[in-house]
């Protein structure tokens, strides 16, 4: 899997197809980041963080820091592995579920989720985590296409994915 664009554009992230993440395809990522123009995130937090591709394209664009929060060692290990060839940024990694973390963590500029599909309610999810993001920051969540908007999220579709969006005034 390739980062698309900035200062690691064009380089390779190692994958394993054996472990439990479904990646954010590069058309959706594409369309998510150019959304995102011009970067100005420094803080960016990667929630249920699979690949880790979502974070490490933000670090890609000049995010300061990125934090990492994924529960299965194998996975986050992987993400370790990618960071340590993708020197630039800060990057923290977390080794836990992602309510644990939001219960004692800070806030950020940027944050990602990408939650596994049909888990959990994600009004209550995104509720918590909108909490946690500073002022003219946003908040993009990866869902099912079939997820209808709630908490006045702009709805945007890609195929079978829905990415909904918040920004804090």
């Amino acid at each position: 899997m390739d980062i698309l664009a900035g200062e690691f554009g064009g380089r390779r992230i190692k994958t394993v197809s054996k472990l439990p993440y479904r990646p954010t395809k590069s058309r959706v990522r594409k369309s998510i980041f150019d959304s995102l123009m011009p970067f100005r995130f420094s803080m960016v937090l990667d929630l249920f963080s699979g690949t880790g591709i979502l974070g490490f394209e933000a670090a890609s664009r000049g995010a300061q820091s990125v934090t990492f929060v994924e529960k299965h060692n194998s996975t986050l290990r992987l993400i370790k592995e990618n960071a340590a060839s993708l020197a630039g940024p800060s990057y923290t990694f977390k080794h836990c579920g992602v309510m644990s973390f939001l219960h004692q963590s800070g806030s950020f500029d940027l944050i990602f989720a990408d939650p596994p599909y049909g888990t959990g309610n994600l009004e209550s999810l995104a509720e918590t985590i909108l909490e946690h993001l500073n002022k003219k920051g946003k908040f993009i969540l990866e869902c099912e296409k079939d997820q209808a908007p709630f908490l006045d999220a702009v709805a945007t579709d890609y195929g079978k994915t829905r990415i909904l969006s918040w920004e804090k005034p």
